[in-house]
């Protein structure tokens, strides 16, 4: 095999059997639902409007302001389904087990988006003029990642975003405190990890094609990571708010996420590196060293200020 880069139609074409067995593995394993076997219709009533309910006021929602931030951040995060089926269809084509596989995963990731929104209504758990408004604003922002036309970094991205946004979901339902809402978001996260499973195993396949390219690739997704939602009005106050509360923290992202995954594809022991994927391996090792460092300095500032709090309530 030459020493230069593969190139992305190569990539592609020598992907497409390993796409196809992990696509057929999906199927298997994943569990067909409903997502209106997930909502409590019965304690649902009109709101103010064409229909002359009741107008929706904060005491309706039994939920934390975090858990309700929480999961209003989830739900536009998976709103902007329309980018990201578009995103992947324009990188991996349409066609055979790569197009097959673009419209399964949309198809189940609508899923997500219709459940929580019918739960958040239901339960009146949100102002549902906000909600609407947010999602307008959000949506025609549109979305296009900062790895949109490479197909290994959207691999490498791809592989730590599923499971990053499977972590989120499932400990918002444990928030919201609500064992309704806890049940869905566990079922929309088995969801999610199903995926990162498919696409983890596609970068770890790319990585046994061309080691060097691909690890150049996630050592350049690790660090610059950013989730989807980063962009929705007020995220950064959110985020630090969901951090406070055991959403989705730094100890979480590098814990949880990034090193069980570049652990399954054995990062640290990769052989046949050259001299660019092994500048990578090691800028890769140092920038996780940082992220202990951060995740240790975070720890000590949130258990202060919860220290802190707990003083003025006692």
């Amino acid at each position: 095999m030459s020493t230069a880069p593969m190139t992305q139609t190569e990539m592609l074409l020598e992907l497409e059997q390993v796409v196809e067995e992990n696509l057929n593995r999906h199927l298997t394993v994943a569990k067909e639902w409903f997502p209106h076997e997930y909502v409590p219709w019965s304690d649902g009533r009109n709101f103010d409007g064409v229909l002359g309910g009741d107008a929706w006021t904060p005491e309706d929602s039994k939920m934390s302001d975090v858990a309700r931030s929480s999961l209003i951040v989830n739900l536009l995060t998976e709103d902007n389904l329309p980018s990201y089926h578009h995103e992947i269809a324009s990188l991996f084509g349409r066609d055979a087990a790569w197009g097959s596989w673009v419209h399964r995963w949309t198809a189940e990731e609508g899923r997500h988006g219709i459940a929580i929104r019918d739960y958040l209504l239901t339960t009146r758990a949100v102002d549902p003029n906000q909600l609407e408004q947010l999602r307008m604003d959000h949506m025609s922002t549109g979305y296009e990642s900062a790895h949109s036309q490479d197909l290994v970094r959207s691999l490498a991205y791809v592989s730590f975003q599923e499971l990053a946004t499977r972590v989120s979901h499932r400990n918002t339902g444990k928030l919201t405190e609500d064992p309704v809402a806890d049940q869905l978001l566990a079922r929309v996260a088995t969801d999610e990890n199903l995926h990162m499973i498919f696409y983890r195993n596609l970068l770890g396949a790319a990585l046994e094609l061309d080691p060097s390219q691909t690890m150049v690739a996630i050592n350049d997704v690790v660090q610059a990571f950013q989730m989807p939602g980063t962009d929705i009005a007020g995220f950064q106050r959110k985020a630090v708010e969901m951090a406070i509360a055991g959403v989705y923290d730094i100890r979480q992202h590098r814990d949880d996420v990034v090193m069980p995954v570049l652990r399954y594809w054995k990062i640290f022991e990769l052989e046949g590196l050259d001299a660019e994927g092994e500048k990578a391996r090691t800028a890769l090792a140092d920038f996780m060293d940082g992220l202990e460092k951060q995740a240790l300095k975070f720890e000590d500032k949130r258990d202060a200020l919860k220290e802190r709090m707990a003083r003025r309530a006692g």
